[in-house]
Order: C-alpha cells, then sequence, then structure tokens
C-alpha cells in the first residue's frame, strides 16, 4: 500500500527511481505501443473502463509505475502487493479490505508485483474476487505468462506486453529527470551528452538501471557554488559492474539452458561454467537451474554415475539455504561434476521406449500371476496363482514373467559401456542367465 510521508520522512532518501515517477501518461516513457493516443489501453484508462491484466515485460519498464498511473486516474485505491514476501492469509486480509471498499463505492487496483513468483492456491485466491469485481487485478511479471500464471487466472485478464525501452527513450528519461525539481533539489547537474548516451547504451532497456548510475553517478561528483560536475571516470566507475544479456522472459533464456546442458553433455566443464554464469549473472532463479541439473543427472548420466542425481539434488538443497549469490559455487560444484561425469542416456531411452508400449496397450491387464489377492473372490479368479517369491530361489531370482503377455520378450533398458553401467550391463546378462536356467 501506498505509504504517506511523515514529519521524519527523508524524500532525499528513497531511490531516485521513485522520487521522480512518472505521475500521468504524458509523463510515462515508452510502450507508446499500448498507452499512445488512440491506442487500447490509453482508452481503457481514459474512459474508466479498466479491467483485470498482466503486464508482462522485462524489467525497469514501468510496469510497477503504469499500475500506480492507472490507479491515479481511475480514482481507484491503490494497493501494492508483493508475491515475494505475501502469501494466502496477506491476500485473504488484503481481499476483505477490497470487499470492504466496494460496499463503499471505493474501486480497488490490487498490483502484484512478480505475480509469477504465487503458486497456484494463491493465484486461486484472486479469482473470486476478480470474478465479483471486488478488485481489478494488475499483475506485473518478468516471466512468459502463459507459462507462470494459472489457466484460469489468466483468461479473466488481458496481457499487454511491455517492451524494454531504446536508447533513445532512456536518454530522453535521463535529461528530463535532470531537469525535474524533485530529482537533485534543484541542484544544477552538468554531464556531457555523451555521457548519458553511454548510460543509455548501458542499461540496456532498463529505465530503473539508467537512474541508479546516474544518481550513483551525482552523488560521487563533488559540488562546487552549487553545481556538481560530473566526470566520465565517474561514469564509468559506477558502471563498472556490467549487465550481462539475458532474456528471462523469452527466446534467449531457452537458448543459454539448452546452451548448459548441452556443454555438459557434451562433457565440457569450462562452456558449461560460463553459461551458468550467464544465467546467474542475468537474474535467473538458482533453483530453477539446479532443477535442471537434476533432470540433467538421470537423462543423460543415468546409472553411468548414480552420484550424479545426488550430487544435483544436493546442489539444488544448497541454492535453496544459500541463495545467491553464495549458492553459485554450489552450482558450479554441480555443474562441473555433470560435465566430467560418464554420459549415458539409456535411462531416457528406455521410459521413452516403455511410454510408447503404455500408451499403446492400456487395455493390457496386470498378469495374473503378479496381482494381490486379499479377498477370496480374488483369490478363486487366479490373482497371485503361480507367483514366485524370489527370496525362497537360489540367487533372488525366477523366470517368472511380469509383462502384459504382448510385451513378455520386451527390452527397454540397454546399459552402455559408460562408468558404473557397465557393471549394470554384466549384473543384467547374469540375471538373464540366470532366468534361462531356471526356466530349463
Amino acid at each position: 500500500m501506498m505509504q504517506s510521508n511523515s514529519l521524519f520522512y527523508n524524500y532525499e532518501q528513497t531511490p531516485l527511481a521513485d522520487r521522480v515517477r512518472p505521475r500521468n501518461l504524458d509523463e510515462f516513457m515508452g510502450q507508446k505501443h499500448i498507452i499512445g493516443e488512440g491506442k487500447v489501453l490509453r482508452k481503457l484508462i481514459e474512459t474508466d473502463k479498466v479491467t483485470s491484466m498482466i503486464f508482462w515485460g522485462p524489467p525497469g519498464v514501468g510496469k510497477t509505475t503504469l499500475a500506480m498511473i492507472i490507479a491515479k486516474m481511475t480514482k481507484a485505491k491503490f494497493i501494492n502487493f508483493s508475491a515475494v514476501m505475501s502469501g494466502i492469509k496477506e491476500i485473504k486480509e488484503v481481499m476483505n479490505k477490497a470487499s470492504e471498499n466496494r460496499k463503499m463505492g471505493i474501486k480497488t487496483v490490487l498490483f502484484v508485483d512478480e505475480i509469477h513468483r504465487f503458486n497456484k492456491a494463491q493465484q486461486d485466491a484472486f479469482l473470486p474476487h476478480v470474478e465479483r469485481g471486488n478488485i481489478i487485478l494488475i499483475g506485473a511479471t518478468t516471466e512468459n505468462p502463459s507459462f507462470e500464471i494459472n489457466s484460469a487466472l489468466l483468461s479473466r485478464c488481458r496481457v499487454f506486453v511491455l517492451n524494454a525501452l531504446t536508447e533513445d527513450d532512456i536518454k530522453q528519461l535521463l535529461k528530463q529527470v535532470l531537469n525535474d525539481s524533485r530529482a537533485f533539489s534543484n541542484k544544477e547537474i552538468k554531464i556531457e551528452d555523451a555521457l548519458l548516451s553511454n548510460i543509455a547504451e548501458f542499461s540496456n532497456g532498463d529505465a530503473r538501471t539508467a537512474l541508479n548510475i546516474l544518481e550513483m553517478s551525482v552523488t560521487s561528483s563533488h559540488e562546487n557554488e552549487g553545481v556538481i560536475n560530473i566526470s566520465k571516470s565517474t561514469v564509468l566507475e559506477c558502471m563498472q559492474r556490467k549487465t550481462l544479456l539475458y532474456d528471462k522472459n523469452g527466446e534467449e533464456h531457452y537458448n543459454i539452458i539448452s546452451a548448459l546442458h548441452k556443454s555438459m553433455r557434451n562433457s565440457d566443464p569450462d562452456a558449461a561454467i560460463y553459461w551458468l554464469a550467464r544465467m546467474l549473472e542475468g537474474g535467473e532463479n538458482p533453483l530453477y537451474i539446479a532443477r535442471r541439473l537434476i533432470r540433467f543427472a538421470s537423462e543423460d548420466i543415468g546409472l553411468a554415475d548414480p552420484r550424479a542425481m545426488e550430487i544435483a539434488i544436493a546442489a539444488y538443497q544448497a541454492s535453496h539455504y544459500n541463495g545467491m549469490p553464495e549458492c553459485n559455487v554450489n552450482l558450479t560444484q554441480a555443474v562441473v561434476y555433470l560435465s566430467v561425469a560418464p554420459k549415458s542416456n539409456a535411462l531416457y531411452k528406455a521410459y521413452d521406449k516403455a511410454r510408447e508400449d503404455a500408451l499403446n496397450t492400456l487395455s493390457e491387464g496386470v498378469p495374473l500371476q503378479i496381482r494381490n489377492a486379499p479377498t477370496k473372490l480374488m483369490d478363486d479368479l487366479g490373482y497371485g496363482k503361480n507367483y514366485q517369491y524370489a527370496h525362497n530361489y537360489e540367487n533372488k531370482v525366477t523366470n517368472m514373467t511380469c509383462l502384459p503377455d504382448k510385451l513378455k520378450d520386451s527390452v527397454y533398458y540397454e546399459p552402455t559401456e559408460q562408468g558404473l553401467e557397465k557393471k549394470f550391463k554384466d549384473r543384467i546378462k547374469y540375471i538373464k542367465n540366470l532366468k534361462e536356467k531356471n526356466g530349463k
């Protein structure tokens, strides 16, 4: 919820991006494809016919600001809700407040930042209130709504895609801020036009990044007779931590996770570490990466090295406990282990083949000999008849068939010669010979 200023509120200590936040659509920079004159969203706002919607776009393009402007122009109560900090209890409290507001004729705009972080149950809690009109839900996400938002909730919201700002947009924004009395208490700031271009280029379409660099540059520069001159060296120092290109919500996301996966598959630890760093430094959720490593451990290594899954799961737990940036070395350890481990896709192929047979033989019953017979009727019907209890046999192996008759000779798992899988291959051959011997 928006905070009102107290006697002890220090306005200048708030981030520059908050101090100069646009107050109306005319001050808002970029996104002309949806809020330009005559565009759909602008019409909805100006005619006060705003419905629930999702803003999908990269960081720093104005999702929160646009929601605030909508609340102000529609004369609604604005509630800022964080998916990171809130759970079901908080959702219910806010919904009850919105319901009471509606009885008094007050609209409520509920802005949910990072709505993709809510689980299914939390997202479902919004549904009845959206349907009843208790709230106008505006969700902001950097992730593809099709994948991250429940279909039931998504169907009740209109999705608007916000684009990264252009370099011209950011440069214009910076110039606008330098002339804004809210920015630096009317101090005169002198900075070369070329440096503004450098900041705009560096920010990679993120207005917040650009404003943070400008603010750091101002606070890092000396004031002389009311004038602050910003040098090139100061700007470069403030930009020293280069932001890597990583589009979490688009094609680049899938390209880079594919690059990591294929580098590990190709036993290339150096390339794998690089792609891991690209993702982590670009802001990827480390738990997403850890989940992919767990999958990789079975899909591309499997029983060639059974410890691979243990390492991957341990990396997931370490990432959960540590978070970023501490978990980066935990993930690096797992990535290197998986890269140099012996490779086998035998488990992947085994399941794929079994899946195809399973889908084509859904009507096949379980063989009688391996069915349980908990009742007399089942026993009379032959359930469990001729069952061979392996522990009663030498070497704990029988020649009993456990597959449906149509598939009784099917082979799904075909181990390779890689790593420990060679031992599994020898063991399976040994078991097969025992079964043939028992069948004679």
